[in-house]
């Protein structure tokens, strides 16, 4: 019999398709114990398990490229962390070996302990990582119980679970599973996210799925609306065909806008960059006509390897960066480790009491004086090829902008003196991610010629909520008035001291918020190559000087409601 029901759009796209329920991963293992002849035979069959599951996710590593190897790699770097963690290794061995328990219950027994330290600890974003251990410790007991050859996704299918990982929803995607259905989640995570870059459809929070739904069932998902329907009827089948036709007349119309520029309805010029980290992205970018690359991030070249890149790798990868854009602005971000991206090199500490809040962006690189030296050498010699711009993340205080343009002077003269041809002018710029760089911003902006706002980490700062705790959900979004002040208040201040300004974070790419972001006074958008016909189309459908006219009532709005009666009246449909 049909029936629908509701959860939150968060990746547009409409799939047909049978159900697979996956329900919540739990280790209510009973405590088993084995004969002491098959404690080898036991050690052997969970050093297989953990052994193939670094082959498999180290095979999706390998199969990423672009936005997809940034967003799904931290989070398959930190899984192989934790798959190589002694603790949790020595710890199994010795519970096997000694006490003689199956693999299943002393990979329980593991868990709970290492779940338990985590979940003691002060700090929020450890507590959270608890998911993490889970998901690493789920994939080790299906590789222990699974068969060579057993299919992990199968085509037609339609996931419906109560979480999903981003590093499990590429490989999903990639194995032809159509849609994914969540009973939790938010639109703004790092899965939905990703989603959208997969153009995969997701509906995050249907709290019923898992109680109304049964493998083989046959649903209809709309990503777009967040609605799910169990045995659709005719006019369901109707309404798919019909969506599915117009996403792929939206897809025809988007195609033939990639030499099209990207201007308003009243004549004015918005500059799309894109944001990339790997020859791919940079294609992409190029053949969509992009302005330049806005944010390259240069975090690839340090991951995944136990040894720092030298000087001569580095200058090779941004030169011929630079190359790939044909004499198109770049900008390269220094090095922003920490927080959740984690290196093998051991950069990045692994056990700061408030990673969010420590060593991460500017402050390690100045750390670590010979890295950041090394980085900027390279980045000054690769701008002898084209116009090259330096961006420097997590930026705090004047002090730390003052102290990276003595230190590229310093460079560029010794450089010079070894005779390299570098650019006479290599512009720097500040990414506003924290709000104290956004309100000390007229202390420090005539110290840099550019700025670039990272929204994803001011909204999760100002408003100081983790965009990955599903509880936080509603409280973590760009709709609250104090950061649209914020906003607002740099674009400003940039645009009345002749300093270019872009937004790189998530918002850019998304063309919810094109309207707003175009009445806040923004002319510049760096985004997913992916995303850039999107808002290209966008940015064609608005009249820019009625938004402008329409931003003293959005400045006026008190909560998200008002923000929202704003977007409905002035948003492209």
């Amino acid at each position: 019999m049909r029936q629908a029901f509701q959860g939150h759009g968060a990746s547009r796209g409409s799939a047909l398709g049978r159900a697979r329920v996956r329900l919540p991963a739990t280790l209510d293992v009973l405590e088993e114990h084995i004969p002491a002849d098959a404690v080898d035979a036991e050690l052997d069959r969970v050093h297989d398990a953990i052994s193939r599951v670094r082959t498999e996710m180290h095979a999706l590593r390998g199969r990423l490229h672009g936005a997809l190897a940034h967003e799904v790699g931290e989070f398959l770097d930190l899984h192989a962390l934790l798959l190589d963690d002694p603790e949790l290794l020595q710890g199994l061995d010795d519970l096997i070996r000694q006490n003689a328990y199956s693999a299943d219950y002393a990979l329980k027994l593991q868990r709970d302990r290492i779940a338990a330290v985590f979940e003691a600890m002060d700090d929020a974003y450890f507590r959270s990582r608890v998911e993490d251990i889970d998901q690493v410790i789920g994939r080790v007991r299906a590789a222990l119980h699974s068969h060579d050859g057993e299919p992990r996704g199968r085509a037609g299918d339609i996931l419906v679970c109560e979480t999903i990982a981003p590093a499990e929803l590429a490989q999903l995607q990639s194995e032809g599973v159509l849609a994914v259905v969540t009973t939790q989640g938010s639109p703004l995570s790092h899965t939905a996210i990703l989603a959208r870059s997969l153009h995969l459809p997701l509906i995050v929070s249907a709290s019923l799925a898992l109680q109304k739904l049964n493998d083989g069932d046959v649903l209809c998902v709309d990503g777009g609306s967040g609605t799910v329907v169990l045995e659709p009827d005719a006019d369901d089948l109707r309404e798919h065909r019909e969506r599915v036709r117009d996403h792929a007349r939206e897809r025809r119309q988007l195609n033939r806008l990639r030499r099209e520029p990207s201007r308003t309805l009243d004549g004015v010029d918005i500059r799309l960059w894109a944001n990339a980290e790997s020859r791919e992205d940079v294609a992409e970018a190029h053949a969509l006509g992009a302005a330049g690359v806005g944010l390259y991030r240069t975090e690839f070249l340090f991951l995944q390897r136990s040894e720092l890149p030298d000087e001569e790798e580095q200058f090779r990868a941004y030169r011929d960066l630079v190359l790939g854009m044909t004499g198109r602005t770049v900008t390269i971000r220094t090095l922003d480790l920490g927080a959740d991206k984690a290196d093998r090199a051991g950069l990045a500490l692994r056990h700061e009491p408030n990673p969010a809040l420590g060593l991460r962006g500017v402050r390690l690189s100045l750390a670590n004086s010979h890295l950041f030296d090394v980085q900027l050498r390279a980045l000054l010699r690769a701008s002898d090829y084209g116009p090259v711009r330096i961006l420097v993340p997590m930026i705090t205080t004047r002090e730390e902008i003052v102290g990276v343009r003595a230190r590229i002077d310093r460079l560029a003269a010794q450089l010079r003196s070894e005779g390299h041809q570098i650019a006479d002018e290599v512009p720097l710029g500040a990414m506003i991610e924290v709000p104290a760089a956004a309100l000390a911003l007229p202390g420090y902006i005539d110290d840099i010629d550019f700025l670039s706002i990272g929204t994803n980490d001011l909204v999760q700062y100002l408003l100081a909520a983790d965009r990955n705790n599903d509880a936080l959900g509603d409280l973590y979004t760009p709709l609250h008035p104090a950061l649209l002040r914020m906003l607002r208040g740099v674009i400003r201040r940039a645009n009345a001291r002749g300093k270019q300004v872009a937004v790189c974070g998530e918002i850019a790419g998304d063309t919810r918020f094109t309207a707003l972001l175009l009445a806040l006074g923004l002319s510049e958008f760096s985004l997913h190559p992916g995303l850039l016909l999107e808002v290209r189309h966008t940015v064609r459908h608005c009249d820019l000087a009625r938004l402008r006219a329409a931003a003293p009532s959005l400045m006026r709005a008190r909560d998200r409601a008002d923000i929202l009666d704003w977007l409905r009246t002035n948003t492209v449909a």
